[in-house]
């Protein structure tokens, strides 16, 4: 996707964000994950005149986009090149003490996806690469060529939740080396033999040294705690996943935050001291219209999460 494409993009479930988030005048926003802008655009216009946005991201080149778009702005949005997991600090560094809206809009962008000198795809030519921040300094090549077997089965079947796990493990250590996204696909294409609503066979395999290479469901564990701590009361949390893994810690820490006592069921008396931070808003996720769907297939798979912070003592 080149800068004007980016500009004029709409980004997945842009108006529920905005109605989950509820921007207004004055008031001092989180994007997590803010890619090229779109719903950072959408917050900063609906929070005029003086709303306020710090944008993050890992990926500079995202960073990049996200500057020219929002510079309309001026000093409403604050972009900072930095992992969602650091909020707190970034903050900080800007003297923000409490936040009333924090977004994560989890994953894989398009640009990402359609830039093949990233490696994340296995339909274009590129590099085994797949890092969100180009200085990370471990690339799925390593994973792909360094690994034993069965640490690679293991890495496929825990975040790829791939089926055939041992399988492909053993027949990329057969090809090794391996060095670019077609020969990967290629090798799992070779084992896995699906049909079923017309999965790549390597999709999963994908998904699963992507999500190693940048320690994703770490990164979002700590995202999502860093996030509530920065929450004013009456704040929102909205979250965008869209894999099952993505949205079972998601669900997982929402529905957590928002009990007093999470001590085991089986314990008579509560010894946890665990107190609620969040509200749950939505029960279920909320999901695209088939409009957008249409017109973006990517936003078939997206689940979005919404929990409002309690007063904060």
């Amino acid at each position: 996707m080149d800068e004007s494409d980016a500009s004029s993009h709409t980004p997945v479930l842009y108006q529920e964000v905005l109605a989950a988030l509820e921007p207004r005048a004055g008031a001092r926003y989180i994007d997590g994950t803010v890619g090229a802008g779109g719903h950072a655009q959408g917050v900063l216009e609906a929070s005029h005149p003086d709303g306020e946005l710090l944008g993050l991201d890992r990926d500079p080149a995202a960073v990049a986009l996200a500057r020219r778009r929002l510079k309309p702005f001026g000093k409403r949005a604050i972009l900072r090149q930095s992992s969602f997991a650091e909020m707190v600090d970034r903050a900080a560094a800007v003297r923000w003490k409490r936040v009333q809206g924090v977004l994560l809009d989890l994953g894989l962008s398009s640009m990402q996806l359609d830039d093949a000198r990233r490696g994340f795809s296995f339909q274009k030519e590129g590099p085994l690469d797949m890092r969100f921040d180009p200085s990370q300094p471990v690339t799925a090549a390593d994973l792909v060529n360094g690994l034993p077997e069965r640490d690679l089965a293991d890495l496929l079947a825990r975040y790829g939740e791939e089926r055939q796990a041992r399988k492909i493990a053993a027949a990329i250590v057969a090809a090794r080396p391996l060095t670019t996204t077609i020969e990967l696909a290629d090798v799992a294409a070779s084992v896995v033999k699906r049909t079923r609503s017309g999965i790549h066979p390597a999709t999963l395999t994908f998904q699963a040294l992507r999500i190693a290479v940048n320690d994703e469901l770490r990164t979002l564990e700590i995202g999502l705690e860093q996030a509530v701590s920065l929450l004013a009361g009456g704040g929102r949390l909205a979250v965008i996943s869209f894999h099952s893994l993505e949205d079972r810690v998601v669900k997982h820490f929402l529905r957590q935050e928002s009990k007093d006592c999470i001590c085991p069921p089986e314990r008579p008396m509560c010894t946890c001291g665990h107190k609620a931070q969040l509200r749950l808003l939505t029960q279920r996720p909320i999901q695209a219209q088939e409009a957008e769907v249409q017109a973006n297939p990517r936003a078939r798979s997206a689940r979005l999460r919404v929990a409002e912070r309690l007063d904060v003592a």
